[in-house]
């Protein structure tokens, strides 16, 4: 019965670290590819800081899922006490990180409150430099989302003016916003920086018309609303399954003579 009972568990984590190598190999042949990519989708990720960094996790991401399940597998499937310690391990090793992120982020949760962002940006927001990476960052963020500052235009009244030619324009009615707004915060035909401007001009000289007037923290806010409760059961779910891999793995580390 014992016998049985560690052959059914064998191959059934076996299947699972199967599906788990799967995955990775997915994850990691696609990560490769979009790095990679002779088409020309290599320049519009390279061009956008945030497909650039998401390639490069899910590349990591799609390696360490393919080690795990190829240690997994082999250590079931040919019962070797040291691949499956290494297995047991690795997954402890993610289980915790993840676990230490889970409590960090609940304890710097006040960090991501609107204030702190809108003190942030304008601490450090360094307009159309995109030498710094934080406004380069901000910029690519507020394109990408049609948005302007944390709450608005607004947020730039306190933010160093680049040199500014009202001559480029033709005369305009006063705004207390004249040529405050970043570039970034102009409204585009295409939500990337190669798109083009509807009025650059208009839009930095104040033209409400032209310019993105919606806050990106309420924007992104409500973006990501609807995956907020579909993220917690996954990590959740990530979670369970990983502790219930270790269990497995330990009880076929113990079965085995």
């Amino acid at each position: 019965m014992e016998g049985d009972c560690l052959s059914c568990m064998k191959y059934l984590m076996f299947l699972f670290n199967f599906f788990i190598f799967l995955g990775g190999a997915c994850l990691l042949g696609l990560g490769i590819w979009v790095i990679v990519d002779p088409t020309g989708f290599r320049e519009i990720v390279a061009a956008n800081p945030l497909l650039f960094t998401g390639a490069y996790i899910m590349l990591a991401m799609g390696a360490m899922l393919f080690l795990l399940g190829f240690l997994g597998c082999c250590g079931a499937i040919r019962e070797n006490k040291c691949l499956l310690l290494f297995f047991f391990m690795f997954i402890l090793l993610i289980f915790l990180a993840e676990l230490s992120a889970a409590i960090l982020a609940f304890i710097f949760r006040e960090n991501l409150t609107r204030e702190f962002f809108t003190k942030e940006l304008k601490k450090h927001y360094l307009r159309n430099n995109d030498t710094d990476v934080f406004s380069s960052t901000w910029n690519s963020v507020m394109i990408t989302f049609a948005c302007c500052g944390v709450n608005g235009p607004e947020d730039f009244e306190a933010v160093p003016l680049l040199p500014y030619s009202p001559e480029a324009v033709p005369p305009l009615p006063y705004s207390p916003l004249e040529s405050t707004t970043p570039e970034a915060c102009c409204q585009r035909e295409l939500q990337s920086r190669e798109g083009m401007f509807v009025n650059r001009e208009a839009c930095l000289a104040g033209f409400e018309k032209f310019q993105n007037r919606q806050g990106c923290y309420t924007v992104i806010l409500n973006s990501f609303e609807t995956y907020v409760y579909l993220a917690g059961a996954l990590a959740i779910g990530v979670l369970a399954i990983e502790l219930f891999a270790m269990i497995f793995a330990m009880c076929l580390f113990r079965g085995i003579q």
